[in-house]
């Protein structure tokens, strides 16, 4: 079943730059720390989801990242919304915002217990806020694994597809801990439906360890 998987389309956050299929945007206006670059991103894609603000910096980073991908594939306009799955790793779960809450808590003379931070305490809200914006019902699942581990990711997916139970699936590895942050999500999809569908057959990769890897560490530098 692997060798009937194809990466059609990915897009990575790295380094104040976003790349989509190769081909950077490099983002520089108004950048003084991470948060800056998130909001400057957000504005350069000319977003409108004011819910947006409200997310954490981990989500905010997927978020961003599935937009340039779902927009660039048009995943959403040539599968039903529970035949598109979701898969997501990271290293620190939501420890980049646990920290943030534990600081609202640890001092009981200066006690501010926000649950706007808390809801973000948990990193399958990345997931969640992915599948809320754009009504996807296919399965999903946020993973934590010690390092980005592209068996894992091509395992996992592997195994959802071959179910059945979905024909595409957004996975790869969004990583938010202080001001280090990198994404790199990939739409992967069955040969059959892409060779229907899509008109840019140069851009597919077979779904392999070899060109997950490829692409994680040698884009984006």
């Amino acid at each position: 079943m692997k060798d009937n998987l194809l990466l059609t389309h990915w897009c990575m956050i790295r380094n104040n730059q976003l790349v989509i299929d190769n081909k950077i945007d490099v983002v520089t206006e108004n950048i003084s720390n991470f948060a800056g670059f998130l909001k400057a991103l957000y504005k350069k894609e000319q977003l409108s989801y004011p819910k947006f603000y409200k997310m954490d910096s981990l989500s905010k980073t997927g978020f961003l990242t599935s937009e340039k991908l779902i927009k660039e594939s048009n995943v959403l306009d040539h599968y039903r919304k529970e035949e598109i799955g979701i898969i997501i790793f990271n290293s620190s779960a939501s420890l980049d915002t646990d920290t943030a809450y534990q600081k609202t808590i640890q001092d009981k003379s200066s006690y501010f217990p926000s649950p706007s931070v808390f809801v973000y305490t948990l990193p399958n809200i990345l997931v969640g806020e992915i599948c809320i914006r754009h009504k996807i019902k296919g399965e999903n699942a946020f993973l934590v694994s010690e390092k980005f581990d592209a068996e894992m990711i091509l395992d996992n997916v592997a195994s959802l597809m071959e179910s059945g139970r979905v024909q595409a699936c957004l996975c790869g590895w969004v990583e938010v801990l202080g001001e280090k942050y990198e994404s790199l999500l990939f739409l992967v999809e069955n040969a059959s439906q892409v060779f229907e569908k899509d008109n840019k057959p140069s851009l597919h990769k077979t779904f392999t360890i070899n060109n997950l890897n490829n692409i994680y560490y040698t884009k984006g530098d």
